[in-house]
């Protein structure tokens, strides 16, 4: 290193994390049952309340990439970087009410979202959120334990390594039991850890680094594009692709929808509305950080910007200051951890298991030794991957360019009667193709190919609009504004947009996806009739609490592939 940090003995390590895991898995011990209710493994009750629900909400957007990356866009972009990440971020919790409500009202009783899909198409549309769900979990498990690794190495003497398995064994134990209600359960501590840390930890770090003044000396350091507010290039390359990218994650994580079905229904609307104020709060606060450390002329630990928050803290916190930091961070990884565990245990026995390997009839034991199992391999999946230590950033942006591929067949599903299952297939994969091309630049990006591009991007800026004004205000001005954001767009894109291929490649993701669905589902006649989903959609187990075991109510035929 290039300065003498301070460093926990390898005791006080260990102990920290000794009480973060063990706490935790003593909390989940109160919601352990005997026998164990499938639903509640993956849903707990569907009733849960508000304080409950806005924690779990809350805590689990703030994952440790939260503000591991939000420091990162603001030590590059400068003083707008923090707002570019924390703003959209929190806006995205917001976005995401309305269309729950629709969810939750045409499914009651389901676990996934691709649940629904499967009710509302057949098992190649649920399918495909599966294996999108499977792939972003598992990236999102390498980043929090990633993050671990990172304030582990830096803050003790234990390796990168030893910080990754910790946290994974540690995240796993108290999880593996209860589930879901392990997850909200914890989520309540976590969230409190947060928020109480974050609102001591931010001003100490600026104070002991000298205060507004040293910090306004700073400024002279900024670029000219750092200095802006506005800045152009801290738009194009960081604000616009994680808005559109944040979007995807809105729609396609299981993390949000399987909490979406769990909290009471008349409650989703002040759930998601506080989310959204204290998810905003924390992490700008925090990316604030970044900021500090580049008016600071501080350069990164390694050159990884990973190391920048657990860097600043090391240099400017006192040695308590420096344990209630520590725990701050595990309790965001955690937080996030254990609700990717207990997504991808509810994807294989839904998704998987109940709907396609036994066609509607399953074996509840079998099915909670399904979800214990998927957590045990996501785990060791996710340590493995975690060990290449991969961009923090870089693999939000990539994952949720891929989830944008469905945000507009899976809206249109809810909504429009004529989509068809070939048209939700085909768009997805299509989307994805023209997605990877473009963001890893498979053909040249200008002349006919780059021109063709930007116009599909054009049309995926409408989609975000529109579907942004289509949540909030109706059917009229969702589309009115999809269409005159898409004119605008594709006119000011042209020639402009290749040149960043970050924001491009996601928006083509949009704009791919929803003319193929489009037109596709124009080419078909069907109207669907969305008041089967709610019938196809049932609890798995019942609980028989004279006779003390499970039952499997009868199996409700499945949409024709």
């Amino acid at each position: 290193m290039a300065e003498p940090y301070y460093q926990f003995t390898t005791t006080t390590t260990l102990i920290l994390l000794l009480a973060f895991y063990g706490g935790t898995f003593l909390m989940s011990l109160l919601v352990r049952q005997k026998n164990e209710n499938v639903d509640g493994y993956m849903v707990s009750s569907g009733e849960v309340g508000f304080g409950v629900s806005a924690a779990s909400m809350t805590a689990t957007w703030i994952w440790a990439a939260s503000f591991y990356a939000a420091a990162s866009s603001a030590y590059t972009y400068g003083l707008s970087g923090a707002i570019h990440y924390g703003f959209w971020g929190a806006l995205m919790i917001l976005f995401i009410y309305p269309f729950g409500q629709r969810f939750r009202k045409l499914a009651p009783n389901a676990h996934t979202l691709g649940e629904l899909m499967h009710a509302r198409h057949g098992s190649s549309s649920q399918l495909i959120l599966a294996m999108s769900n499977v792939l972003g979990s598992s990236i999102s498990l390498m980043v929090n334990f990633t993050a671990a690794g990172a304030v582990v190495s830096i803050l003790s003497p234990l390796s990168f390594v030893h910080g990754v398995v910790i946290a994974g064994f540690g995240t796993l134990a108290y999880t593996l039991w209860s589930g879901f209600r392990a997850s909200i359960l914890t989520d309540v501590a976590q969230l409190i850890a947060l928020m109480g840390v974050a609102v001591v930890i931010i001003p100490w770090v600026m104070f002991s680094a000298g205060g507004p003044e040293v910090m306004a000396q700073g400024l002279e350091r900024l670029t000219a594009e750092q200095a802006d507010f506005f800045s152009t290039t801290a738009i194009l390359e960081q604000g616009a692709p994680f808005f559109v990218a944040v979007l995807a994650y809105a729609i396609g994580n299981q993390t949000i929808a399987q909490r979406l079905f769990a909290v009471r229904q008349d409650l989703i609307k002040p759930t998601f509305l506080t989310a959204t104020l204290g998810y905003g709060a924390v992490v700008i606060g925090l990316g604030m950080i970044g900021l500090m450390a580049l008016l600071l002329g501080i350069q990164p630990d390694g050159g990884d910007l990973n190391n920048l928050i657990p860097q600043m803290a090391s240099t400017y916190l006192p040695p308590f200051m420096i344990g209630l930091f520590f725990v701050l961070v595990v309790a965001s990884l955690s937080s996030t951890a254990d609700a990717d565990l207990t997504a991808l245990s509810a994807i294989m026995m839904t998704d998987v298991y109940a709907k396609n390997i036994v066609k509607g009839q399953p074996d509840p034991r079998k099915m909670l030794l399904v979800g214990r199992m998927t957590m045990i391999i996501a785990t060791m999946v996710g340590l493995i991957l975690a060990s290449l230590a991969l961009d923090i950033l870089v693999m939000l942006v990539f994952v949720g360019a891929l989830w944008g591929t469905i945000v507009f067949p899976v809206i249109a599903s809810c909504y429009w009667p004529r989509v068809t299952n070939q048209a939700f297939t085909w768009a997805v994969l299509g989307g994805m193709v023209l997605f990877t091309i473009v963001r890893f630049e498979f053909v040249p990006m200008n002349g006919f190919f780059g021109f063709g591009f930007e116009l599909i991007a054009g049309v995926g800026a409408g989609v975000v609009a529109g579907l942004m004004c289509f949540g909030f205000f109706g059917r009229t001005v969702g589309l009115a504004a999809g269409v005159i954001v898409a004119l605008i767009s594709s006119y000011y894109f042209s020639g402009f947009l290749r040149d960043y291929t970050v924001l491009l490649a996601s928006l083509v993701a949009y704009g791919a996806s929803t003319i193929i669905c489009v037109v596709l589902s124009l080419m078909r006649q069907e109207h669907f009739d969305f008041d089967l989903i709610a019938q196809r959609v049932q609890r798995f187990q019942e609980t028989d609490t004279k006779a003390g075991h499970g039952t499997v109510p009868a199996a409700h035929p499945a949409p024709a592939e």
